[in-house]
């Protein structure tokens, strides 16, 4: 059995996609997972698999939630040994960084162009900093998230690839749910 951590993107925000996790869960199990766990309502998932492919994770997983919850959702599958190296590599760890709920994991679904990683580095915003690699962009955000102009959606267009964002607090709780 393989362990993954499934990260959902845009789901019960603002009233839309509308999810509940305890149905999830039960779709999931009924699929032949095993272990599945969630934490919070926005779309993480931990669950063991026999299949080792990443793509037939995500694409199975995606056709049984538009066929039974009627909607479209990007997903992204992650190992435990990538969600361990993730969050071993984020390049802020000083204390003041880590406090206040400022660090967030922009998790990357594909590897992005070297020419566009080369050009956002080069960019600055205000009150952020950030390190992209090729599965994530860890970012600070020195006022919060809420107030960032780098953003999910920014840095999808900018790098020109899937992706989702969980802030630290969230990273370690996935953590500690696949060493279970």
């Amino acid at each position: 059995m393989y362990t993954y951590i499934i990260l959902l993107r845009g789901i019960n925000v603002s009233g839309q996609k509308k999810m509940k996790m305890d149905a999830l869960r039960t779709l999931l199990e009924k699929l032949g997972f095993q272990n599945v766990a969630t934490y919070i309502q926005s779309g993480n998932i931990v669950l063991q698999a026999k299949d080792a492919s990443i793509r037939n994770l995500e694409d199975i997983i995606g056709d049984e939630i538009r066929e039974h919850f009627g909607f479209d959702v990007p997903i992204l599958v992650k190992s435990k040994t990538d969600l361990e190296r993730i969050v071993k590599e984020n390049p802020f760890k000083d204390a003041i960084t880590l406090e206040g709920n400022r660090l967030y994991f922009v998790l990357l679904k594909s590897v992005p162009e070297q020419i566009l990683v080369e050009s956002l580095a080069q960019e600055t915003f205000e009150n952020q900093e950030f390190r992209i690699t090729d599965s994530c962009v860890y970012l600070w955000c020195k006022n919060g998230y809420g107030k960032a102009k780098l953003d999910n959606n920014l840095l999808e267009r900018k790098l020109k690839v899937q992706a989702t964002t969980r802030n630290y607090r969230t990273m370690l709780k996935l953590l500690e749910m696949v060493k279970g």
